[in-house]
C-alpha cells in the first residue's frame, strides 16, 4: 500500500528534531501535516499519553503492539518495537507481541493485557465483565484507567495510520531481535 496523501513540507526545526529523535521523519507525522493543527494536537496528545505512569511500561508496549497487530498497522508494530528497544524493555517478548498467543514468553497478566487491549480494538468490542475485572484487581483503578485510555489513542492512531496507508519505516531494523509476524487467521489483519 501506499501513502494515499502525499508527504506535507514539516518545518525545518521540527523535522530536525524527529531525526535527531528517530533518526528519520516519521511519515505519518508529514502525512497529518496537512492539517498542522491536527498534527500539533495529536503529537502534545501523545507526549501527554506516553508521559502517563500509572501502568507498567511493558504492559502499555506490549498492549499497544497487540493493537498494531490486529489493525495491520506495520508503522505502529515497526516504532513500537523501536521504542521498547529504546525503553530497554523485554525485546525477546516484543518481538513476540504479534504471535502471543502462539507464544510462551508471556506472563498471565501480560496475555490478559493483550486480551484486553485487543477486546478494546474488536468493533463492537468484545471486552467482558470477567477480563476487565481480572485486570483491575491485579493493576489497580489508576493504572485499569490509564491502561484503558491509552489503548484507545492507540486504536486512534493505528486506525489513522491505516487509513492513510502509512506503513514500516524501518525503524526496528535496529533491533538484534526480528519482529515476529501475526499467524494468519480468518478475519485478522497480518502484520509486516
Amino acid at each position: 500500500m501506499a501513502l494515499r496523501i502525499p508527504k506535507a513540507q514539516l518545518p525545518t526545526e521540527l523535522a530536525q528534531s524527529m531525526v535527531d529523535q528517530l533518526g528519520a521523519v516519521p511519515e505519518n507525522v508529514e502525512v497529518i501535516w496537512h492539517s498542522p493543527q491536527v498534527a500539533q494536537d495529536n503529537l502534545e496528545f501523545g507526549d501527554k499519553v506516553g508521559a502517563w505512569d500509572a501502568a507498567d511500561a511493558s504492559l502499555k508496549s506490549f498492549a499497544h503492539m497487540a493493537v498494531a497487530a490486529q489493525v495491520g498497522c506495520s508503522w505502529c508494530l515497526d516504532v513500537g518495537y523501536f521504542h521498547a528497544r529504546n525503553a530497554d524493555l523485554d525485546l525477546v517478548k516484543a518481538s513476540q507481541v504479534p504471535r502471543w498467543r502462539e507464544s510462551d514468553v508471556f506472563t498471565p497478566l501480560e496475555r490478559d493485557v493483550m486480551e484486553y487491549a485487543e477486546a478494546m480494538t474488536s468493533t463492537p468490542l468484545t471486552v467482558t465483565d470477567e477480563l476487565y475485572a481480572g485486570l483491575l484487581d491485579r493493576l489497580g483503578a489508576a493504572a485499569m484507567v490509564e491502561l484503558t485510555a491509552f489503548i484507545a489513542f492507540i486504536n486512534l492512531a493505528t486506525r489513522a495510520n491505516v487509513a492513510n496507508g502509512v506503513e514500516s519505516q524501518g525503524f526496528s531494523s535496529a533491533c538484534e531481535i526480528p519482529l515476529a509476524t501475526r499467524p494468519h487467521t480468518s478475519g485478522a489483519a497480518s502484520a509486516s
